[in-house]
């Protein structure tokens, strides 16, 4: 690992919910790589996620309302402050050595970098048949309504430079899974510069995973079609 870069205006955001197994490993991966700012946005767990996240130097924030999308809106207005803010799950199956070359995009001019399972040579070791073909349908769903070329919708590991984020954060509505879609429909909407990296999900390190695939599914498509007709 990198141990000799510090990243020290760069903040990542990371929602938990009961992942006292697997929170240490990520924020442990996340110092050796120089980031050094974490926040940790605790949505009421059970376990002892707080206690290990705070053990290990990560600002806690305990979450108001419920659901991914909703710690994430509420994370966002805390982390304005920071010149590049790095959003990732808490399950072990982002790569934080991936976490660079984000950033480096963003150096390069990217307003949104985000990662993609589905460019070479990125791949996932968590899909089922059923979240791939789901997956694939609502982002094809997507690029045909709102003219975009995305290859992965469904996918919640981003890096947004802090000017974009500020313009985008004030539309946000969603409050669960559906919040990564949304903000893929948002950034185009805003003309926002978005560029995809491969990216490899591993599969969850312990535990259950909270993402519901039908349920979450339509919920996706319900704020898909809500975008399609009321957003402006």
């Amino acid at each position: 690992m990198n141990r000799s870069r510090p990243y020290p205006h760069i903040k990542v955001i990371i929602p938990t919910l009961n992942e006292e197994e697997n929170i240490y490993d990520i924020i442990h991966h996340l110092r050796c790589l120089g980031f050094q700012d974490i926040l940790v946005v605790d949505g009421h767990s059970h376990d002892n996620t707080v206690e290990c996240a705070r053990k290990l130097g990560a600002k806690v924030m305990l979450q108001n309302g419920e659901g991914k999308g909703g710690a994430l809106r509420e994370a966002f207005e805390e982390c304005l402050d920071a010149d590049v803010i790095a959003m990732m799950d808490a399950d072990g199956s982002m790569d934080p050595k991936e976490l660079p070359s984000f950033i480096d995009m963003i150096d390069s001019g990217a307003d949104i970098v985000k990662g993609s399972r589905f460019l070479p040579p990125g791949n996932s070791d968590d899909f089922t048949a059923v979240r791939r073909a789901g997956n694939k349908i609502l982002t094809g769903l997507t690029n045909f309504l709102f003219l975009t070329k995305y290859t992965d919708l469904c996918y919640g590991y981003m890096v947004f430079k802090q000017d974009a984020l500020r313009k985008l954060s004030v539309f946000l509505k969603g409050s669960k899974f559906e919040i990564e879609t949304e903000i893929c429909i948002k950034a185009k909407t805003l003309g926002l510069n978005v560029f995809e990296i491969p990216s490899f999900e591993h599969a969850r390190r312990s535990g259950g995973s909270n993402l519901r695939t039908f349920s979450d599914g339509l919920g996706i498509l319900k704020m898909i079609l809500t975008e399609l007709f009321m957003g402006n």
